[in-house]
């Protein structure tokens, strides 16, 4: 009987460990994957071309989806996010309506431990990355697609509301790499391989770490 109690007295003592180790990481480590869900308004800037078609400035809406990964706690991670972009025309332009769509991977830096004057619940994060660039006019314009490279360069305003939920802001502009045009405004009809500028409100939501925590 003390021959079986000492065989077993090891690997459970290193199972128990383990256990409590890998609990304790979950639960202190809610900022390592996020989800992140954001609305918001756009202004798709053009190429400066006369053409008669010029966008109004607030565009509804604008919705932001996607993944955040921290490699380092404050500091360093990256995210894959889609953004969907909805625009019209402007009073005394011609009519149109486009939609804009882009699939970006960005480097995301945490400044917490720099800007260390911040209430404890507020972060500021910078995000860069290239992506791609999906514009389609809707009406009669619908054939005139785009397809382009583009890179993007935002800062988000983070709030937590508890170690599982944030409320963030986010202010991003998308450079469009492209100069070809494909399409003539004049004998085509509307077209766009230009700029995006955003902002949203958003959630952050853990899904690491802190299984049963509020």
């Amino acid at each position: 009987m003390t021959f079986i109690k000492n065989k077993y007295k090891r690997p459970l003592l290193c199972l128990f460990l383990f256990s409590v180790m890998s609990f304790s990481f979950a639960q202190g480590d809610t900022e390592k994957i996020r989800l992140q869900l954001a609305l918001g308004v756009n202004n798709p800037i053009d190429n400066g071309e006369n053409d008669g078609y010029y966008a109004k400035d607030i565009n509804l809406p604008t919705i932001n989806f996607g993944i955040r990964y921290m490699f380092k706690p404050n500091k360093l991670g990256a995210k894959l996010d889609v953004g969907y972009n909805r625009s019209k025309s402007d009073v005394g332009s011609l009519d149109f309506k486009l939609n804009y769509t882009r699939v970006n991977a960005q480097i995301v830096y945490d400044f917490y431990d720099l800007l260390n004057f911040l209430p404890q619940e507020m972060t500021i994060q910078a995000h860069a990355g290239p992506g791609i660039s999906f514009t389609k006019p809707l009406l009669n314009d619908s054939e005139n697609t785009y397809t382009y490279l583009n890179g993007l360069v935002g800062l988000d305003v983070y709030f937590s509301l508890s170690r599982k939920l944030s409320l963030f802001v986010d202010v991003a502009y998308a450079k469009s790499f492209t100069s070809k045009n494909k399409y003539d405004a004049v004998a085509d009809g509307f077209s766009f391989n230009g700029d995006l500028v955003y902002a949203t409100v958003g959630l952050s939501v853990a899904l690491s770490g802190c299984r049963y925590c509020d």
